[in-house]
């Protein structure tokens, strides 16, 4: 039997092989709506420093780790608990507490959407170990983004200046371990991504699940070291659904796998808060006529998705 998976593409061939790497960029994303990426050039270093950062963190007690949840603006930026987040149409909120970094901006630069990081002073080394990898998955992120025009028969550099100030969200989440046994809560319920893409570190830790188009859940654990980058709901839409945002989930692993602590790091890179989707012309065909005539701020689409997530009540 033949055991499916997503594609793993060398990005440093964009430069060397941009045609063949862009191609076959493009084909991983219309039939997985996933891809892994090496080939990056992150340190491992970088990433390491970062994770230890984030363990002393969610090692914290409860009390200490909730004084940084700023629930009046969704959970945009530090803390969130337990039981908060839920997919959509899920009753059951997910098994999981993460922390929010957002871009470093000058006050002036601060628009609708947009709020100053918070940083927690119990773990100094936080910012200095953690916001590094939140710019170097920044700029992963723009290299993804330059093949991906191309691919769509764009300007390599058509995302540029869609994306300079843009609500990017680096997310540490940590799954606790599952002591209670049988539960209908999972550690992230099916659900898509809301941004442009999404980029994580730490796919290689089973639990990652994607949905075929046939309808069947396929894992995804990689080689250390691979990114993992999937489409949001924003792509989907700005493109006519030709790059579509993949439901996947991450489920309770079995047996003593459950009373462990699972850890990963995902970067939601996100248009200009202004940034109105609308359909690029290049993905409307007689095959593929307009699935969305109405444009919508970037803004105005995050808030009503974080709404239906339990993000803002």
């Amino acid at each position: 039997m033949t055991i499916r998976t997503i594609p793993t593409l060398d990005i440093s061939r964009f430069n060397s092989d941009k045609a063949n790497f862009v191609a076959e960029l493009g084909k991983g994303y219309r039939e997985f709506g996933f891809c892994g990426i090496v080939g990056h050039g992150i340190d491992t270093e970088l990433v390491a420093k970062a994770y230890d950062a984030i363990r002393t963190f969610f090692a914290l007690p409860t009390d200490v780790k909730q004084q940084y949840s700023a629930a009046n603006i969704g959970g945009a930026r530090g803390y969130t608990g337990m039981g908060v987040e839920k997919a959509k149409d899920n009753p059951h909120p997910d098994l999981k507490e993460f922390w929010h970094v957002g871009r470093e901006l000058a006050p002036e630069q601060l628009v609708e959407g947009l709020f100053p990081n918070v940083w927690p002073t119990e773990v100094p080394q936080f910012k200095a170990d953690v916001y590094p990898l939140y710019q170097a998955l920044d700029d992963l992120g723009r290299q993804v983004l330059s093949a991906l025009a191309l691919f769509l028969g764009q300007d390599e550099h058509y995302f540029d200046d869609k994306i300079d100030h843009g609500n990017s969200i680096l997310r540490p989440l940590h799954y606790p371990p599952i002591l209670q046994g049988e539960t209908p809560a999972v550690r992230a319920g099916a659900h898509e991504d809301i941004n442009f893409i999404t980029l994580l570190v730490g796919s290689e830790e089973a639990g990652l699940e994607v949905l075929t188009r046939d309808g069947e859940y396929i894992p995804v654990t990689t080689i250390p070291g691979t990114i993992v980058v999937n489409i949001g709901d924003m792509l989907q839409r700005l493109t006519n659904n030709v790059l579509p945002s993949t439901t996947h989930r991450v489920v309770n692993p079995p047996g003593d796998g459950a009373k462990h602590s699972r850890f990963s790091v995902p970067f939601f890179l996100h248009p200009n808060p202004e940034f109105m989707i609308e359909t690029l012309a290049t993905c409307v065909t007689e095959d593929n006529p307009n699935r969305y005539p109405e444009s919508i701020s970037s803004n105005d689409y995050l808030t009503e998705r974080l709404i239906e997530i339990g993000l803002i009540k």
